[in-house]
């Protein structure tokens, strides 16, 4: 028993398997890990916080564009459209808050 993990001797290699597929997401947990380790936030990153991040910006995202398709469905477009983000963005109040940009 001189393998490692869970499937250790069970025959050969299975399928490797994301980190964005294993906490169920679709925004890329890898690539995030890696450029919160280019930016030099800190000397080093936990495991688990590109995960997070991921999953946050993945929860905005999905947020802002369900904002934004109700705003181009008001408006009759089938398309959304940068002043649909805009007004979404604008019309949340959380949302507003939360992406203001003058840091109050």
């Amino acid at each position: 028993m001189s393998g490692r993990g869970k499937g250790a001797g069970k025959g050969a290699g299975g399928k490797k398997v994301s980190r964005a597929s294993k906490a169920g997401l679709a925004f890329p947990v890898a690539r995030i890990g890696r450029y919160l380790k280019k930016g030099r936030y800190a000397e080093r990153i936990d495991a688990g916080a590109p995960v997070y991040l991921a999953a946050v910006l993945e929860y905005l995202a999905a947020e802002v564009l369900e904002l934004a398709g109700n705003a181009a469905r008001d408006n009759k477009k089938t398309r959304i459209a940068p002043r649909h983000i805009q007004l979404a963005v604008r019309n949340d109040e959380e949302l507003r808050r939360t992406l203001r940009a003058d840091g109050n």
